[in-house]
């Protein structure tokens, strides 16, 4: 009976071994801002990836920074998505759905498949974090562009 205790605590042993890795720290030099693609955002929007986490983890993040007026298109992620806003002011808004501002300090939670898009106030810039998991390798489907009169009604709303 010892030696079958033996062996599984072994085996055990191994396993977290096989998933040991050392702490990995990127400077932030090493990570280069990005232009928004003009595809998927309205406006000056600049992305800075900050991290892709290895298997088996799936999770990545990334600061975006909304110039006054700039917005993502109505996107998903499939397994939802953080927002943490780290300066200035902006919008969110689901499908159909209620339009929110947020500011600075806000934490944003969007449910995966949830359609909907997020950008800068129209006199005010903002930048978050956007956190969000892959599913099968894809953290987004992207869709159409928010038209200016959709933007434009935010302030009605």
């Amino acid at each position: 009976m010892k030696a079958y205790q033996i062996l599984a605590v072994a085996v055990c042993l191994t396993l977290n071994l096989s998933y040991a890795e050392d702490i990995s720290i990127t400077k932030e030099k090493s990570r280069e801002e990005q232009k928004g693609p003009e595809a998927y955002f309205t406006g000056k929007a600049t992305i800075k990836p900050l991290f892709t986490s290895p298997v088996p983890a799936r999770t990545q993040g990334a600061s975006v920074k909304f110039e006054a007026g700039a917005r993502t298109a109505w996107h998903s992620h499939p397994l939802g998505q953080t927002l943490i806003v780290t300066d200035g002011e902006g919008y969110v808004q689901e499908k159909d759905g209620k339009v929110h501002r947020i500011k600075k300090g806000d934490v944003v939670w969007t449910p995966p498949g949830v359609k909907h898009w997020h950008g800068a106030g129209q006199r005010s810039s903002m930048t978050h974090l956007a956190i969000q998991e892959s599913l099968d390798g894809k953290v987004v489907e992207w869709m159409e562009k928010v038209t200016d009169a959709e933007y434009k009604e935010v302030k009605n709303k």
